[in-house]
């Protein structure tokens, strides 16, 4: 079982025909998930990598001709909100941001419109997703995770691979891994993936990878303590970050003294969460 996607994701690609979505495009078809189409306003009725994967102008025209439920992202960042708009006026449901470096004026327009047309986003600058067997949707490298019941959620990337691969060293298979991304302004929060994995059957522990910076994880602390039955095992990195120091992400600076990792740490805590020192520490507590 999973979240968000799995075998019936219909994928398209926005941006297939540069760099980063050709390569990532082939990763995710080697990987197995149902990629169906690409989009490049220009280069509509031409075909990529040996003529797997057709290329579209337009997202609607790829929707019509290809049934895709799913869109990621992969437009430089000043495109990026463009890229968004697009795939929600297809009616796209599920739209994955893989560009870092959008502004933040552009994403509270795009927030803003999606909430008002129920569109799911993922990102922007995040990994993705990952259903191991099922369906991967980002960059988040298709051998480091085996199926499982355990969900994954992060603001960080490259922590994210490095908790799968301990994962799977001891043996731990996963639901699905969300990579939220660490923007100021996201699309999908972690309050947002523990509900889905709290109401996900086979799902039945749920690792968080928390950052200093904001007060994500406090709110996900006050959900988990009032509304989460299942077991959490958290992680916070950036502890020992100096204050007005950016770590990584825009959103992972700590400010007036607010989004420290102490205080997301005792949030977490006070709301049963076991907190890891070091992230080969979280399948041991997962135990």
């Amino acid at each position: 079982m999973s979240i968000l996607i799995d075998k019936n994701t219909r994928l398209l690609v926005q941006g297939i025909t540069g760099n980063e979505g050709l390569f990532h495009t082939k990763n995710m078809i080697a990987f197995g998930t149902n990629l169906v189409a690409g989009v490049t306003p220009g280069k509509g009725g031409e075909w990529v990598l040996e003529g797997k994967v057709p290329v579209f102008d337009s997202v609607k025209i790829a929707v019509n001709a290809t049934g895709a439920n799913t869109s990621v992202i992969f437009v430089p960042a000043r495109f990026a909100a463009d890229a968004i708009f697009e795939a929600a006026d297809a009616d796209i449901h599920l739209i994955v941001c893989i560009t870092e470096g959008i502004p933040v004026q552009d994403m509270m327009r795009v927030r803003n419109y999606l909430d008002q047309k129920n569109i799911r986003l993922v990102g922007p600058n995040c990994p993705g997703l990952l259903t191991p067997v099922e369906s991967k949707v980002g960059i988040i490298p298709g051998d480091i995770t085996i199926p499982g019941t355990i969900g994954v959620v992060s603001r960080s990337g490259t922590l994210t691979y490095e908790v799968l691969y301990a994962l799977m060293l001891n043996g731990m298979g996963v639901s699905t891994c969300v990579g939220i991304g660490g923007d100021p302004i996201n699309g999908t929060s972690f309050i947002d993936c523990l509900r889905m994995f709290e109401e996900d059957p086979n799902t039945e522990k749920v690792v968080l990878i928390g950052e200093i910076g904001g007060t994500d994880e406090e709110n996900a602390a006050a959900f988990i303590d009032r509304y989460m039955h299942k077991p959490v095992i958290g992680f916070i990195a950036g502890q020992t970050a100096p204050p007005g120091k950016r770590m990584g992400h825009a959103g992972a600076i700590v400010e007036g003294g607010s989004g420290l990792a102490v205080d997301k740490i005792q949030a977490l805590e006070n709301a049963g969460v076991k907190i890891a020192s070091h992230p080969e520490e979280i399948p041991e507590l997962l135990g």
